[in-house]
């Protein structure tokens, strides 16, 4: 009976990313924030100027934020959470929060409440590299790929307690 719930588990991962393929867009912001790009840029190219090792350091935050690409690493603690910018294996470890806060701030001065932190912290990586004279790429939409991710995650979780309980 486990079998059957694991397998059932991967054909839903395996269906959500198919699904989650077909609908990720470069230009998903285009017309609900047409200056989102632009603002960006704008506060990385500052950041970095301060302080050019902020351009890796955005990297590196991205690069620890994409087990789930998800923005998690983003979160503040709260009075029943210990976010994931304080939590032990990110203490005085990654930075660059206050950059993406920053950015946050002017982003929702331009469209409030329209774009993730996930997807800005995506752009501001790859304006950071490339700022920093490196290769540039196109940043898609993910709010499909958490929605499906956190979907797949909760079929993991339904289907986990109905295994050990058949054993």
């Amino acid at each position: 009976m486990s079998r059957t719930y694991s397998f059932l588990a991967w054909i839903g991962l395996a269906l959500c990313s198919t699904i989650v393929n077909g609908q990720l867009s470069s230009t998903f912001y285009s017309s609900s924030c047409p200056n989102l790009l632009s603002t960006v840029k704008s506060a990385v190219k500052q950041a970095v100027a301060n302080e050019k090792r902020m351009g890796a350091s955005l990297l590196r935050l991205h690069f620890h934020d994409c087990f789930g690409c998800d923005g998690s690493i983003l979160l503040d603690d709260s009075s029943t959470l210990t976010g994931e910018k304080t939590a032990l294996p990110n203490a005085n470890s990654v930075r660059g929060f206050d950059v993406i806060d920053t950015i946050k701030t002017n982003v929702e001065t331009v469209c409030s409440g329209v774009v993730s932190c996930a997807d800005i912290l995506a752009i501001a990586t790859r304006d950071s590299v490339v700022e920093l004279g490196g290769p540039t790429w196109t940043c898609r939409r993910e709010e499909e790929t958490r929605q499906l991710q956190a979907l797949a995650v909760q079929i993991a979780i339904f289907l986990l307690p109905h295994q050990t309980s058949a054993q």
